[in-house]
């Protein structure tokens, strides 16, 4: 499987995955001129918005999946969340960001959700 489609398979795993989880999916690949937020959706739990960063790998060989989304990525998705929010009217609205961790493996497909995996700065 190559890259790109192991990417766009996890972010599918993902949407999946939060649906059996009782999310209410808002929008997959949002795009603004700061970034692209993989999935935005609302947690029926404590009704916040929730930008969810997914990651998806073969193997831990270059570190965990969450790894990949340092200062710069996250700095990235706040701003394009708050576009999102602002486009929205989500203003007086909660929010967290979290990450999907997916191990995609030949037999087998693992999840971690981080939840609140990062706050705003």
């Amino acid at each position: 499987m190559r890259h790109l489609r192991l990417g766009e398979t996890g972010e599918q795993a993902a949407t999946d995955y939060l649906i059996n989880h009782g999310y209410r999916i808002l929008a997959t690949k949002y795009r603004a001129k700061t970034g692209e937020i993989d999935i935005v959706a609302r947690d029926k739990n404590d009704d916040c918005v929730v930008f969810v960063e997914v990651k998806t790998r073969r193997s831990t060989l270059y570190g965990v999946p969450a790894e990949a989304v340092g200062y710069k990525k996250q700095r990235k998705i706040m701003n394009t969340a708050l576009i999102y929010m602002n486009q929205n009217g989500l203003t007086d609205v909660a929010c967290r960001f979290d990450v999907i961790e997916i191990y995609w493996y030949s037999h087998s497909v693992n999840f971690n959700h981080i939840i609140g995996a990062f706050d705003c700065y």
